[in-house]
């Protein structure tokens, strides 16, 4: 079962060329049948390692060094509660609910520039 949705913003320092950049990740933590928690990062819609971790660290994109990050920000994404007054809108026939919504472009969970003045060394 899903515990909880966030986006977090981990940014990063290259400890080579001391670039600094951030990358929103998607984040879902999750309990098992056994009662163990779990926690899966996606970048793009693509599973991808902690950003926390030497393993899932993501490369500098000046010198291609591998730097560990810190967590900057982070939004919860609201879980559906079931409650019938929750707001809500039934899908009635899936093939044909909001067919646009197939073709859009993906919002980009690109690098960006770590902002001015709020980098850390």
């Amino acid at each position: 079962m899903i515990t909880e949705l966030a986006v977090e913003r981990v940014e990063f320092t290259c400890g080579q060329c001391w670039h600094h950049w951030s990358v929103d990740f998607d984040v879902q933590h999750y309990r098992d049948d056994d009662g163990g928690d779990w926690e899966y990062f996606s970048h793009d819609g693509i599973g991808a390692a902690s950003p926390y971790t030497s393993e899932g660290a993501p490369p500098c994109p000046q010198c291609g060094r591998h730097w560990v990050g810190h967590l900057v920000a982070r939004r919860l994404v609201p879980l559906p509660t079931g409650e019938s007054d929750a707001p809500r809108s039934e899908v009635l026939d899936r093939g044909t609910h909001r067919p646009d919504r197939h073709e859009a472009p993906l919002l980009t969970g690109s690098v960006q520039p770590a902002p001015r003045g709020e980098a850390r060394p």
